[in-house]
Order: C-alpha cells, then structure tokens, then sequence
C-alpha cells in the first residue's frame, strides 16, 4: 500500500508506523500550509503530502487520528493537479470546542473554502472518489456510514457531458491525477497526524440515476 511518493516531505513523514505496515505518520512543522489568493491574498503549497497516481476513478478511504496544538492545525485527504488547481478536506482547528470540518477546493489559482462547526474530535475518517473529471467527498465518525461533504469539478480535467453522468465507474476517459494524504499547521506549532486502514480502489461513487 506504501508505495506512493512524498511531496514536500522531511524528517517527521515516515511509513509503516503504529503496528500497521501501511500506517503513515506526519509531524507537522510549523508555517505549513496550502492556499491560494482567496481573501488572504498570499499563496503557500508547503504541506508535506503522500500521494499516489492514478488514471482511472478510484475511492481512497483513510482514518486519520490526531491531537491539534494551534488553530488552523489539519490533516486529511488532498487530490493535487499542480500549485494551482487541487483539493483537500480535513478539520481544522479552532479551539477545544469545536473546530471547522471542511474542504477547500482551489481552481486556476483561487480556493474556495467550506465548512460547517463540529465538536472538536480526535479521529475521524474520510473518502474521496472520482468520477472523470469531478469527485464526492464524504466524511465519517465510525468509518461505517459516510456523509456527504462535497461534490466538485477539477477544471485541468476537462467538462462534464451529461452521458458521464450515468456511466459506470471506469467508463469515463482516464486522466492522470495525484491523490493521498496531507497534514500542517500554518501558524508557529506541530503536531502528529496518524493514518491508519488506509484502502484505494475502485470508485464507489455510482452513476446518477433519475
């Protein structure tokens, strides 16, 4: 499962960690992060990420466990075309009642960030499937039932016809894409994010049907 590559890697990334030959483990180091232009007006692709490639639509599900230190600590799933044009969702920090689960999805250069308030949590899990050129994000509590977070469109991936809506997986033209994990802490802290039962696949987002 470990045989994907790191981006922005250093000494705190590791592979087969915690007793699970596929565990990945990030420490953060301080002022990491991943934005572009979007009210703050600064850009920044520092976060260190482990990612695989892949052509076809897929779904990866992890569970991440953590324990933040400052706010704007994250840590979740990313999908990365370039600098300019990716994705992540995770929670991010704001205090020891509550923090922000959300997704940031950033196309020719400008993010786009939503989210909603949940009690702050020590784990979580997340999926991430690709249909062509868009993808369903979903989180989950337990690992079992997934919610919908989010559904988005990579524009370096071409448009959407309405046959591609009722395709099966893996019918669409493949794409080359990068996905995986990623942690950071954009203000001065660290911390240790854990990913565990991490599985890539097929995609498990079915076609629309009326």
């Amino acid at each position: 499962m470990t045989n994907g590559e790191w981006l922005n890697g250093h000494e705190g990334c590791r592979t087969g960690c915690g007793g699970d030959a596929d565990g990945i483990e990030i420490e953060t180091a301080p002022r990491t992060d991943m934005w572009q232009r979007t009210y703050y007006g600064f850009r920044v692709s520092n976060a260190p990420c482990y990612l695989w490639s892949r052509e076809d639509d897929f779904s990866i599900t992890c569970r991440v466990d953590f324990q933040y230190e400052n706010r704007f600590d994250q840590c979740g799933l990313v999908l990365i075309m370039d600098d300019e044009n990716w994705f992540k969702v995770s929670v991010e920090y704001e205090n020891e009642r509550y923090s922000r689960l959300g997704s940031v999805v950033t196309n020719t250069g400008y993010s786009d960030w939503a989210t909603r308030d949940v009690p702050t949590p020590r784990s979580i899990w997340y999926r991430l499937s690709r249909r062509g050129p868009d993808f369903l994000a979903e989180s989950s509590a337990e690992g079992s039932e997934f919610a919908q977070m989010r559904v988005f469109h990579m524009h370096t991936l071409g448009s959407t016809t309405e046959a591609m809506g009722r395709m099966e997986p893996g019918a669409i033209l493949p794409a080359p894409v990068r996905f995986g994990l990623y942690a950071c802490s954009p203000l001065e802290s660290s911390f240790t994010a854990r990913f565990s039962q991490i599985t890539r696949g097929s995609s498990k987002w079915e076609p629309h049907r009326e």
